[in-house]
């Protein structure tokens, strides 16, 4: 009796499962169905979203960006290698306007694009100052942070008693990433060699006293003072007095003062040396032959 009892309870037991069982597997091939379904759909809508505004890119603006040298320095004055590959692809920008980039990459741009090559003369950096630690008075003793743009926030812009020319702090020695430009007996030096002309130094002046200049000029105004002869003296013996005799000497009419300050004029300039030889406080750096 009692062998029945259990029995019939097991049945009771299993007719009840079975219908759980029943239930827990369809629910499961439902949400199954909808996870699969819910799958394709955003699979849809991801592959039409992609081809809808899909952002088609000129092929020979990836071949023009394989051509640059990956720098990213802005001397092109486009943001980065990207932005400039894509301005010279779209026709805004020439095929030689990396100045980093080497005359074959300038070529084979220009070749990319279907168009001539302009020839340019490369630019390099020029410091106007020539006011080296025995030529320049200094007003005291700086001990704070070595940051040009720091210390031009002091009054007097640091402690040269000329505040035009270099302060020598290296702002433009680290803002280079050619390591062409150093501080060499309390002055910014370029050498013009390894300078790529990307200008990235000239930024970092507070002074303004880099420029870029054509590679092959010789003679450059090493001063930036607009002061007078006597107070120009007064602080540094090697800054211009705005004579004018260099303004004599020339015959190109390539040098001129403006300012109680000597300008050249680099595409007058023939580098014969005459504003040099009578530059009273050789001002005038010659740079030497490449």
């Amino acid at each position: 009796m009692l062998f029945l009892e259990i029995m019939s309870a097991n049945s009771f037991l299993a007719n009840l499962a079975s219908p759980v069982a029943a239930v827990s597997a369809s629910g499961v091939a439902v949400a199954t169905a909808i996870v699969a379904g819910v799958g394709l759909f955003i699979g849809l809508f991801l592959g039409f979203a992609a081809k809808t505004f899909e952002v088609k890119v000129d092929e020979r603006e990836l071949m023009v960006r394989e051509n640059l040298p990956g720098a990213n320095c802005g001397g092109c004055g486009y943001p980065g290698c990207d932005g400039l590959a894509h301005a010279i692809a779209e026709g805004q920008a020439p095929a030689n306007a990396c100045p980093v980039a080497g005359k074959k990459d300038h070529a084979k741009i220009a070749e990319i694009m279907g168009i001539a090559l302009e020839e340019t003369e490369k630019k390099v950096a020029f410091v106007k100052c020539v006011g080296t630690c025995d030529k320049t008075q200094v007003k005291y003793e700086y001990y704070g942070v070595p940051d040009c743009n720091k210390v031009a926030l002091i009054p007097g812009k640091g402690n040269k008693k000329c505040s035009y020319g270099c302060m020598g702090f290296g702002s433009c020695v680290r803002a280079c990433a050619f390591d062409a430009i150093h501080i060499v007996d309390g002055i910014a030096y370029v050498d013009k060699e390894k300078c790529t002309g990307c200008s990235s130094c000239t930024l970092q002046c507070p002074n303004n006293l880099i420029e870029m200049v054509p590679y092959s000029a010789r003679h450059l105004v090493g001063c930036s003072s607009p002061e007078k002869g006597k107070d120009v003296k007064a602080a540094c013996t090697a800054g211009c007095i705005g004579c004018k005799l260099c303004v004599k000497a020339c015959g190109d009419d390539a040098i001129h003062v403006e300012n109680n300050l000597a300008f050249i004029d680099y595409g007058k300039c023939t580098n014969c040396g005459k504003c040099a030889a009578v530059c009273p406080v050789k001002v005038i750096k010659i740079q030497p032959m490449s």
